[in-house]
Formats: structure tokens, sequence, C-alpha cells
């Protein structure tokens, strides 16, 4: 039967643009699903730029290790007044990376481990490590602005944190965890769904390592669990005492 004129719907112009609004959007949402990166494919597959803005978290490097040393391991953190100094003193297990003005010698060993014309910084441990039949460390370089969190995700690995300065919040399922200043360093076993924040007053400069085993991705985001606003809450107070003075 042909349309005539009566049967034909006239819409106000308002609810043409609320439709055209609407398959507009739709398509954004469609094209951001067929072009969305998989799941794991979080900070740590982003390498670092050589400038280092504020923003998410990057890759500085990654070292693969077949083998690990026996006994109870920890992340050591050395400076160098060259590379090739460092790269003189590094072990089988170790990392040279250059970020924050200077140069880094990272090393997985034990505690009593020592190199050769480093300055030590800190000792971070012992790892909780699981059993693997091969082993990749991880490590990320990030500039937080306060306030600013990394997205919700798990590790399939223990993760050492250092910050070069800044605060540190780290909330868990099990609670919150706080660092404060220059050198701070927080360690958590691999598994957990876990919220890092930088706290405090001033930006956060810091290093993390994931150490995993090498068959599964360092990093998966998760929405399975939602903090509970712990960090939050604490930099809302640091924000505080410095508008008091305190």
């Amino acid at each position: 039967m042909p349309v005539t004129k009566a049967d034909k719907i006239t819409l106000h112009p308002m609810a043409v643009e609320c439709i055209m609004r609407a398959k507009f959007i739709a398509s954004i949402l469609l094209l951001s699903s067929m072009f969305a990166p998989p799941a794991w494919g979080q900070a740590t597959t982003r390498s670092c730029a050589t400038t280092e803005d504020a923003g998410p978290a990057c890759l500085l490097a990654r070292k693969e290790l077949p083998a690990l040393p026996t006994g109870q391991l920890f992340w050591h953190l050395e400076t160098f007044k060259t590379r090739g100094a460092a790269e003189l003193a590094a072990s089988p297990t170790s990392t040279v990376v250059e970020a924050f003005g200077s140069v880094w010698l990272f090393t997985i060993e034990r505690a009593e481990w020592r190199s050769k014309g480093g300055r030590p910084v800190t000792v971070i441990g012992p790892l909780p490590i699981e059993p693997a039949s091969t082993y990749s460390a991880e490590y990320l370089r990030s500039v937080f602005q306060p306030g600013t969190t990394a997205p919700l995700h798990v590790h399939s690995g223990p993760e050492a944190f250092f910050a070069v300065d800044g605060d540190t919040c780290l909330e868990t399922p099990e609670g919150v965890r706080i660092g404060r200043g220059p050198g701070n360093k927080l360690l958590i076993k691999g598994g957990p769904p876990m919220l890092l924040m930088a706290i405090g007053t001033v930006p956060r400069r810091g290093f993390a390592l994931i150490l995993h085993d090498a068959n599964r991705p360092p990093t998966t985001l998760t929405q399975s669990w939602r903090p509970t606003g712990l960090c939050e809450r604490q930099f809302s107070k640091d924000l505080g005492l410095k508008q008091t003075g305190k």
C-alpha cells in the first residue's frame, strides 16, 4: 500500500537531534570496542619516552630470566656515575636503566649481594616468588601528580615499588599501605587486585618491579573488586593539612 502524506510521521527537530546524537554515540562505542586493547595490555606494554612527563606508568625495561639464584631474593637498586660502569658491574640478573637524572642498576639477588662501584640506594624484599619454569622482570617508571591512580589491576607475580620522591598509597582487599617521602617502598605478592595512588602534595616519581612467570601476562586489568576509598580519604586529608599549613 502506498504511503500517503497523512501516514507520514513528522518528528520535532529536537527529537531528530536526539536520534542523531544517539546514533553518533553508538558508533563511537562500537569503534571503541573494535579497537580496544586486550585486558592485559596495561602500562607494561607501552615503552617509556625519553621525556619524563606526568602520566601513566610505562615500561622502562624487560629482562628475561631463564633461572633465578637460589634462596630468598631481593630487588637491589644502585646508582652509577656512567652507564659503562653499571654494565661492567652487572650480574646475569641485572638490568641497567637511565631515569630521573641517574644511571641505575637493578638486580635480583640474595640479600648479601653487592656490586662493584655502585652506590647502594635500597634493597626491597624478600620477593614472594612462585615457582615457574622461566621468569621475566618488568621494570616500570611513573610520574604521578598527587591524586593520580593506576587502573585497577592484578599481577601474576610480586610487585615492588620504590619512590624517588612523593608519597604512595596502595589499597588491596586486605587494607591500605602508605609510604611517605623520598625512598619509600612497598611490596605486594602476586594475585590480589590493587589500586595505586599518589597522595601527599608533591608529584610522585618512582619505579616498580613485576617479577612474574614469563608464560603469563604480567598485568591484567580487573573489575572484580572495588576499593573502599581509603587512599582517596588519605589524599583528602593530606590536602586539608596543606591548606591549614600543618
